[in-house]
């Protein structure tokens, strides 16, 4: 019997991305001592089209806007405006500096670049595959980029739907939960949903560039009475202090709609809830052992005054 041979390493994840950058840039012709055969470097045609697009503009503004020392931008500038693409005009109100813009030549150069490269792009990407390709490379943007403060909304049309799979999913992975429990979810929902009682109901969605990532609701239990119901975070939005923002959404609405108490019931392996209850004035009033959803679990009921 022969060993095997070890299995080789899968690539980590910034190995894929810099095999991605190599490829593309390789499949547009971008790997090169020039951009498309042009005689400019990469870093000078990126200043050509900055000073087209942005119109006229300073020295300075560009090496903060491309990440470039004065020295370096000075020396790229210095050879553009030798060969007739860029040109200088004094600022009337500050003789100090002076912006910058594109000749008609360097125009014609722009306009050239900007052909070629949709030419390039084009005969790499087949017409039914760009949107898709367009729409994944927004999303990449939008990883690179610093992620938007997480809001809280009210509830809007096909959340209803992510709070019933969100909670069976996770309850069914982190503690076990049958169908059963899910069923529950779906039913409080549509009750809620029935009633539309907003001036006494509410429920809101965490979300935090357009995706959910918690719940919680305020439903009525009696004419003096609220339940704090269906509060969940997604496992990566948990110690980013959204619960704290849910729960304090919450509270406010119940307050502000008349209630004198609210109520909620949980299990005793819910250990970061109970904490933030606790955290919070509420008060634990019972606790018992019981079987639910396939599993043995802790009912426990907590009450906060108003």
């Amino acid at each position: 019997m022969t060993a095997s041979s070890p299995k080789p390493e899968a690539p980590d994840a910034i190995d894929r991305i810099r095999a991605f950058n190599r490829n593309y840039t390789r499949a547009l012709g971008l790997t090169g001592r020039t951009y498309l055969q042009s005689g400019r470097t990469l870093a000078e045609v990126r200043l050509i089209h900055e000073i087209g697009g942005l119109g006229p503009v300073t020295a300075r503004s560009l090496a903060t806007s491309l990440g470039l020392d004065q020295a370096q931008l000075s020396r790229m500038l210095a050879r553009l405006e030798r060969d007739g693409i860029v040109i200088r005009a004094a600022d009337m109100a500050d003789a100090r500096q002076a912006f910058l813009r594109l000749t008609p030549e360097g125009q014609a150069l722009l306009d050239g670049f900007s052909t070629q490269s949709r030419a390039a792009l084009s005969a790499l990407v087949p017409p039914d595959r760009r949107p898709l390709l367009a729409d994944a490379l927004d999303r990449a943007w939008s990883l690179l980029s610093p992620p938007p403060e997480p809001l809280t909304r009210p509830l809007q049309p096909g959340d209803a739907g992510w709070i019933v799979g969100t909670h069976g999913a996770l309850y069914a992975r982190d503690e076990g939960y049958d169908a059963s429990f899910e069923a529950l979810v779906a039913r409080i929902m549509a009750d809620f949903l029935d009633r539309k009682d907003c001036s006494r109901e509410a429920a809101w969605i965490a979300e935090q560039g357009g995706r959910r990532l918690g719940t919680i609701s305020c439903m009525a239990e009696d004419r003096e009475t609220a339940r704090l119901r269906l509060f969940i975070l997604v496992p990566e939005a948990r110690g980013l202090g959204l619960g704290q923002r849910l729960h304090d959404t919450c509270l406010t609405f119940a307050r502000a709609a008349g209630y004198r108490r609210m109520v909620l019931w949980t299990h005793e392996s819910h250990r970061a809830a109970c904490a933030l209850y606790a955290r919070n004035g509420w008060r634990l009033i019972s606790s018992r052992p019981a079987r639910a959803y396939g599993q043995d679990v802790v009912d426990q009921d907590w009450e906060i005054v108003l």
